[in-house]
């Protein structure tokens, strides 16, 4: 039991995303610190859309397991739940239920049975054309109004969760839990709520931790702990070798966020304009003084589906005739490429899109460089094409193959030969995958989203499917 009176309740973070690699010395060390719980993201569009559209894992099953079996022990071990949110990557149902499946089959090598609460966070897009023709969905800037046609287009849907349902769960005796999509904050913030911590500070708290190490001055330590009372909180990694400042710890305010200041988060928003930052000693920092405004509650949607297909050829540039004008000689191959398809193909071309990237010279950021660059000593040259179907994309490349890798530098010149690190070169990468959804969906309660399954493995297998199947 944690004393109410004046509690400090510490939650061990093992690395910013669960399958980045935990390690096992900085889990021993933070378990020497008396952790109440250990609290771990494991999803996140960062990678874009092809995780939720597909609910695969952007992490191996061998990584997610390594990872897994450590916590699962060292949560075993001192007698502490284990919060997992976002689980596979996209926190779908599909990736949600293929984690429970690891840690089921952790659990029976370690010989342990813990019960375990998951979370299902995914949505029907029937139901929520009814609540946006309820005026119940309102878009994210630059989005506007949700149409059927965008949720229709989605093959999975995820509302982000707050972090009630992963504290209801605590309450009711869960040892693990695994969440569907949740804001990366909520799942490291709820087991601190539950013991009467200042509120702001445990969402400050969770924010500065939820990537792990990137708040030291060396990321690729991966824990960190966040200790959180009612006025405060302190961060400190879990590796005696790396450090926290009060500038690493106050800049993770920027991370994934336009406003360093205000962060909104299910049910209110967080405010750090008179947060304070102070080294403790050389390795802790404390802050103090973040504010929290509650609002009414909302959660944001993600959405992503399939779109058309792709594939891609790649070259290799180091004619300084080439290189003395790249944007001009770009051009010039984008017009020939498509005249090329046209004559070819037919009506056809005409629905596949041929783009050329220039890496080293602009493909980055696709603005023109400035008119006094100096030329670049090379380039690699990157050929897409999108097209309806596979077929088409991979014909057009096949179609612009020759002109791609001996496009001459001018009319009448002899015709080079450029440099190709594959054979055959087309590359098919495949259907591209689209986000469609920029929305928040307006709510009564922080669990009329979620949804709730319990996989009690303390019983025997056969009341365990019983009980999986009510």
């Amino acid at each position: 039991m944690i004393a109410q009176k004046d509690p400090c309740i510490r939650v061990l973070v093992p690395a910013g995303v669960l399958g980045w690699g935990v390690s096992a010395r900085e889990i021993e060390a933070g378990l020497a610190l008396s952790p109440h719980a250990i609290a771990i993201d494991a999803g996140s569009t960062d990678s874009g859309p092809a995780y939720l559209a597909t609910g695969r894992s952007k992490y191996g099953r061998g990584s997610v397991k390594r990872d897994l079996s450590l916590l699962m022990d060292a949560r075993r071990r001192a007698g502490i739940p284990l919060l997992i949110g976002s689980c596979g990557t996209s926190g779908c149902d599909m990736a949600v239920d293929e984690t429970l499946e690891i840690a089921m089959e952790v659990a029976r090598e370690q010989g342990d049975s813990p019960r375990i609460a998951v979370i299902y966070s995914e949505q029907s897009a029937a139901d929520l054309k009814v609540r946006n023709a309820g005026g119940k969905v309102t878009p994210l800037p630059p989005a506007g109004p949700l149409s059927d046609r965008s949720l229709d287009a989605c093959s999975h849907i995820v509302a982000l969760l707050g972090p009630e349902p992963y504290m209801a769960a605590i309450s009711a005796g869960a040892d693990i839990v695994l969440g569907g999509r949740t804001t990366d904050t909520a799942v490291l913030a709820a087991f601190p709520l539950m013991h009467g911590v200042d509120t702001a500070a445990a969402w400050h708290a969770a924010k500065i931790a939820e990537c792990g190490g990137l708040c030291t001055i060396n990321p690729t330590n991966p824990g960190v702990m966040m200790s959180i009372d009612r006025h405060g909180f302190t961060i400190e990694p879990l590796s005696p070798e790396n450090r926290c400042t009060p500038e690493t710890v106050s800049a993770h305010m920027l991370y994934e966020n336009s406003d360093p200041f205000r962060l909104a988060e299910p049910g209110g928003v967080l405010d750090v304009t008179c947060a304070e930052y102070s080294a403790l000693d050389e390795r802790r920092v404390r802050v103090t003084g973040s504010r929290w405004e509650p609002k009414s509650y909302t959660m944001k949607l993600e959405g992503a589906g399939g779109g058309p297909f792709q594939t891609f050829m790649l070259v290799g540039i180091e004619d300084p005739d080439v290189l003395e004008d790249v944007d001009s000689f770009v051009a010039r191959m984008q017009a020939g490429l498509r005249a090329r398809m046209a004559r070819t193909m037919g009506p056809e071309a005409a629905a596949i899109d041929i783009s050329l990237r220039p890496y080293g010279w602009n493909a980055v950021s696709g603005r023109p460089a400035s008119g006094n660059a100096a030329p670049p000593r090379e380039i690699g040259l990157m050929f897409v094409a999108t097209a309806p179907t596979q077929a088409m994309a991979t014909e057009a490349a096949r179609v612009c193959n020759p002109l791609f890798f001996h496009f001459p530098v001018r009319e009448g010149t002899e015709i080079p030969s450029y440099a190709f690190p594959f054979s055959p070169a087309e590359v098919e990468r495949g259907q591209v995958f689209e986000f469609h959804l920029n929305h928040v969906v307006h709510t009564a309660s922080p669990f009329e989203l979620a949804r709730t399954r319990w996989v009690d493995l303390s019983v025997a297998p056969r009341e365990a499917a019983s009980a999986q199947a009510r």
